[in-house]
């Protein structure tokens, strides 16, 4: 039987990805869009064969028509409360409803499940929703792959391309998991149409510590301080900027991203989970 696999948040720079990787692996696709979607991107992905199913997200009936029939629900949602955990709460239960066994979360982070409350506002509202669906009878497929590599093409503090600097907080030895955009949708892609895939999985395109970083870039090592001093001025600058929490990347948001990349990682890697996968490297963002 044709695995049909459904993707939320398929107009998205995620979910269009996870859409051509799918469509690669020649797989059924069904993109459920909200009403008002972008009519560009709609009829690009209807002409390259996936099926269009419009619906409301907020509307239990639809969601639950959109979700029948497919062997999966991938969700590339972004957002905050509202999306990650109201909506995708109610994508979960109407494939539940509909009788879908398997459910992938839009987690694509870092493995927070190694860190503690409150030190990223986003990773805990991740946390919110993988108590509702591990409190579910569906079977779920949480995807770790620590930073996007796109990151490194911007000037954020691990790598300052404006000042040439490679940043650290206590570990110049710290391996960083990134992986690039394409690697996460590539490998979503075949845990979607892999009936038996685990609960969680761990990747990276490649890892590097700030002392090679520095080495291959040639900028200058930087020692930014200690994780607990950047804590306190992430939650410094969370609490003096409190309309930030209704912003997904909020500054003091940027910043609590740096704190987890320094604070957890993939020690065992599952790139090999799938066979035929040609995984991005450094040397490609460095130039």
């Amino acid at each position: 039987m044709e695995k049909e696999i459904l993707v939320a948040g398929s107009t998205g720079d995620m979910g269009g990805r996870i859409i051509k990787a799918l469509l690669k692996n020649e797989a059924s696709i069904r993109a459920l869009v909200r009403s008002g979607a972008n009519p560009v991107v709609v009829d690009m992905l209807r002409s390259s064969g996936v099926n269009i199913v419009e619906a409301d997200l907020t509307d239990r009936k639809a969601l639950i028509a959109a979700c029948n029939g497919v062997s999966c629900v991938v969700s590339a949602l972004a957002g905050l409360r509202e999306v990650i955990v109201d909506t995708q709460s109610l994508l979960m239960e109407a494939a539940i409803a509909a009788g879908v066994p398997r459910f992938i979360p839009s987690d694509y982070s870092t493995d927070f499940t190694q860190l503690p409350e409150g030190e990223n506002r986003n990773f805990d509202l991740r946390k919110e929703f993988m108590q509702n669906i591990d409190g579910s009878n569906i079977k779920a497929t949480s995807i770790f792959n620590g930073a996007f590599a796109e990151l490194l093409n911007y000037n954020i503090p691990f790598l300052d391309h404006k000042n040439k600097t490679v940043g650290y907080w206590e570990k110049p030895d710290w391996k960083v998991d990134f992986t690039s955009m394409n690697d996460v949708a590539a490998f979503t892609a075949m845990a979607a149409m892999d009936d038996n895939a685990p609960r969680y999985l761990r990747i990276a395109s490649f890892q590097v510590s700030a002392q090679e970083m520095a080495a291959a870039s040639g900028y200058e090592l930087k020692n930014r301080g200690t994780l607990a001093e950047l804590d306190t001025y992430n939650n410094s600058e969370r609490a003096a900027h409190p309309e930030g929490e209704n912003e997904l990347y909020a500054k003091w948001q940027q910043s609590q991203y740096m704190h987890s990349m320094f604070s957890a990682r993939n020690t065992v890697l599952d790139n090999e989970h799938y066979s035929g996968l040609v995984w991005s490297t450094l040397q490609e963002y460095l130039r």
